[in-house]
Order: C-alpha cells, then structure tokens, then sequence
C-alpha cells in the first residue's frame, strides 16, 4: 500500500473523446457544433494543419505534410498526428504509387466547413418567437446558477444550510464516489475524492461533475450523442438569451431537466447560465478565460494569509468557512470574518482526508484578497513551500507488499535468482550482504516455479 496520494483524473474534452468508442465518434461528428467545438479546442498547430486539408478531398502524403513545419518541431508533430489519429479526425490511408498518407475524415470535413462558412441544416439553437415577459438578466442567471451549484457543495460538506438537491445529483455524487454510505447508516458521507472535488475550482467541478453524469446517459434512457451535440450547441448560445425547447426531443428535454443544477429552465423556454456554456470547454482555460478569472478572483477574493500562518477569511458564507476548516484550526468567528491558523496537524488532517498540498496552495491563491495583489506574491512563499513539506514528510515510505527470499546455499544461487525476478520486473528489493531480497506478491509464484526447477536441475 501506497502513501502517496491519488489525485482526481478530471479530463478535459480530447481526453474524455478519445474514451469513446469509434462508431460513437463518428456519429458525433454528424453535428457541425461538435466538429466546431473540437477544432476550436485543438492546439494551434493542430488547427493549421487542418485549416490546409479541410478543401482537400483527397489524401495529403505525408512527406509533404510533415514539411510544413521545421525539424526542430518533429515531436509537436508527432503529437498532434497522435491526438488527431485518436480523435479519428484523419486516418492513414495508402495512395497510388505505394505513398502514405493522411486523409481528413470525410464527415467531420462536411460539418466543419458547414459551421464555419455556413450552407447546410440550421445547426444553432433558435430564441422563442415570442419575448419573455420576465426575461432573466444576467445578473440573476449568475447568481442562480452559483446558488444551485452551491447547494450541490453544500450538500457536500455537510451543512444544514443547503436547499435539498436533486434525486440526479444524488445518484451522480455516488457513481463518481464523491460520497458513499458507509455500513449501517442511512446518509451520505464524503470521500477522499470528494475532499478533493471541493477545493477544485468551479469549472472544474462542473465538467467532473458532468462526466460523471455523462457516464450514466445510456442507463437513464438517454442518446449519449443527443446529449453531446446539444452540450456543444450550448456553449455557442448567449448568456442572458432565452431559447425555445419546442423542438427538442423528449430525451433532450429530460437532459435539460437534470442540467438544472447548473441552468435555467422554463416552460417553453430556458435561459443557459456562464457555468453551462463554459462546459464544452472543459476544465482547461484559455488564456483570455484565464485572464478574466484572475480579474474576477482580485475582486471577489476573501482570502489573506500571513507570514505567521494566520488565515483570515472576509466571508459570511457558511460554505466558504466549511472550506477553509479542511485544512485550518479555526480560532475566532466573527459575522462577517473569520480566523483560523494553519498548522501541521491541519495539514496532515487535511491530507489523511485525500487533499493534496498543491490543491490547498491553489485554493489559497485562487480566494486572495483584492489586497494580497497590490503586493505579491498573494500567498507567502514561507507558508506555500511549509505546505508541500509536511506533505513531502507523508511520502518518505512507500509500502509494498512483497515476499522475502534469504537462507541461499551460495552467492551464485542468490545471483541466478535475483537477475531472474530482476529481467521479468518483480524484484523490489535486495542485498548482497546477507542474500535476501524481495519480490512482488504477484510474481512470488512465478519467481518461486523457478527457483523449484533450477534446484531441481542442480540437484542432479
């Protein structure tokens, strides 16, 4: 058993395509929304090296290909060949003459010069005929849409101030195993991963949160390609606009109703709030995103950390308190501040519960103080480098269980063994001085087969 810590793998978009099945891929690409949203997330080289194919109905070889960039830049390449194969965006093909060659796939070509130069089926999603008489601004869509996260969190962290959430959310916060019920008793109760879930950023959340859901579709009756084509129609909407749900499926219109805890939704109409069209996006920013959640997080932020471990929190919110005790001694509580100091047990508690010390410096950093910026760095490089080394302190030992081999005849017998376990990787540990050593408990049947015939052998 391991000390060091597991960490949520929250995927982002390619990485979470390419678990898909190829038949589901390639239904996928039938949505000029889908093929839009995968090329604008692609990296930049990527994007150009299709941009040059997309008019090309015919395969590329690929010496040519592979002349369009310097040869300094033949690992990018060999990435984004990688990544494009995988997303079954183009496939090797052998042209006349014996050539190889690369062949953009001839649906996603169609649907992506579709959504780019327009032409086609109406792929966007169309705003009632009619205007709404108690249109939602954006203010309030904001403030919905982090309220009915919140109450997810809430929920989470046990406190009794969280309105009750959906019988879907539930489910989902099981299948991710953010929370389970532990023997004999009736509630739910947080995770190692849940722990980490909560001090993950929101968008991050939000994506974890619905790949989960994602992972459910098919069992709730629902297309997993409906859902996706309209999760990537989404983030082309406008915040602050209504759209009609006349033309939606029932599936659609089901999917619509468990997207609630982030979204809007009306009779005839729903409203996407900023957590829903940040969502084809996935977890990874980009840069101009980037540069306005840090504005937003100077203006927002409640958070100041002092050289002396002092945390003091400018907050009345009950949930941003919970937070900061994961990993804090709270001292005083006052109406709208708190104060709590950072110690080693803290710490330690907080990565006994599945925490790891860089998500605690990030929290940190990402809830500064408007202050803390007029004179960096936010968070003191004292407390964030004493964070990582309590935690370095946990991950000294790693334990494994193996099986001890020692009591050898002779040096020579104690070699044959050890480059045996050794060449097939099951040798953890060993010494010369003394002739033991160790082996994986997997390989201790196959190491000790061996060590039965060689005796055997030797013995006649």
């Amino acid at each position: 058993m391991s000390v060091q810590q597991r960490t949520l793998d929250c995927k982002d978009l390619h990485s979470y395509l390419k678990t898909l099945p190829a038949t589901v891929l390639d239904r996928l690409y039938n949505h000029p929304a889908t093929c839009l949203a995968v090329f604008r997330e692609l990296p930049e080289l990527s994007r150009l090296y299709i941009m040059r194919i997309l008019f090309v109905d015919q395969a590329v070889p690929k010496a040519i290909m592979g002349s369009w960039v310097s040869p300094n830049s033949a690992k990018e390449l060999e990435d984004i060949v990688k990544l494009l194969t995988e997303l079954r965006l183009w496939q090797e093909v052998e042209m006349q003459g014996g050539l190889k060659g690369w062949l953009l796939n001839p649906t996603f070509r169609r649907n992506l010069k579709g959504a780019l130069l327009g032409g086609g089926n109406e792929w966007s999603m169309k705003p009632p005929t009619d205007a709404d008489p108690k249109a939602r601004g954006i203010a309030i869509l904001d403030e919905y849409a982090m309220g009915r996260w919140e109450c997810v969190l809430h929920f989470m962290v046990g406190s009794h101030q969280h309105e009750v959430i959906s019988s879907d959310a539930l489910q989902i916060l099981q299948h991710a195993g953010l929370m389970k019920k532990e023997p004999g008793e009736n509630q739910l109760a947080i995770t190692r991963d849940g722990f980490q879930f909560l001090l993950m950023d929101t968008s991050a959340q939000v994506w974890y949160f619905l790949l989960q859901y994602l992972d459910t579709a098919t069992a709730r009756g629902l297309d997993l390609i409906d859902c996706l084509g309209f999760l990537f129609q989404l983030s082309f909407s406008t915040l602050g606009q209504d759209y009609s749900t006349d033309s939606m499926s029932d599936g659609l219109q089901k999917f619509l109703q468990h997207l609630r805890e982030f979204g809007l939704r009306k009779d005839g109409r729903f409203y996407p709030t900023r957590l829903a069209l940040d969502i084809a996006s996935g977890p990874k920013k980009s840069m101009l995103n980037t540069m306005a959640a840090t504005s937003s997080n100077q203006s927002s932020g409640y958070i100041v950390v002092e050289t002396n471990y002092r945390v003091y929190a400018y907050t009345d919110s009950s949930l941003q308190v919970a937070l900061i005790a994961l990993f804090c001694e709270l001292m005083y509580r006052f109406p709208n501040l708190v104060v709590g100091i950072i110690t080693r047990e803290s710490v330690r508690q907080a990565l006994r519960s599945g925490i790891t010390a860089d998500q605690i410096v990030s929290f940190l950093r990402q809830h500064a103080h408007p202050e803390c910026y007029k004179e960096p760095p936010v968070l003191p490089s004292t407390i964030a480098d004493q964070i990582k080394l309590w935690a370095i302190e946990r991950d000294r030992f790693v334990y494994k269980e193996g099986v001890l081999y020692n009591q050898f005849d002779s040096q020579a017998d104690f070699e044959i063994l050890k480059n045996y376990a050794q060449e097939r990787g099951v040798l953890v540990w060993y010494t010369t001085h003394g002739r033991k050593m160790v082996v994986t408990k997997e390989g201790h049947e196959e190491v000790r087969k061996f060590w039965k015939r060689h005796s055997r052998n030797g013995s006649m």
